[in-house]
């Protein structure tokens, strides 16, 4: 019987990343347009990427099976 490897969702792959720890890291929303009307100090928040509560990364985790 053969086995057959599990396709990750395409569209949350390119979104979010699973740590070693288990955790899911997501780049911050609102970066992408408009930020000629956001201030620079917002901006620079939202370099970096954050840390999906545990609420949200229940929902995640089925779609990054590896």
């Amino acid at each position: 019987m053969a086995k057959f490897k599990i396709k990750s969702h395409s569209g949350a792959r390119k979104r979010f990343k699973k740590l070693k720890s288990g955790l899911i890291k997501a780049a911050s929303p609102y970066k992408r347009h408009l930020l000629t009307k956001k201030t620079a100090k917002r901006k620079r928040n939202m370099r970096g990427g954050f840390i999906l509560c545990s609420g949200d990364s229940r929902h995640i985790l089925p779609l990054l099976p590896y």
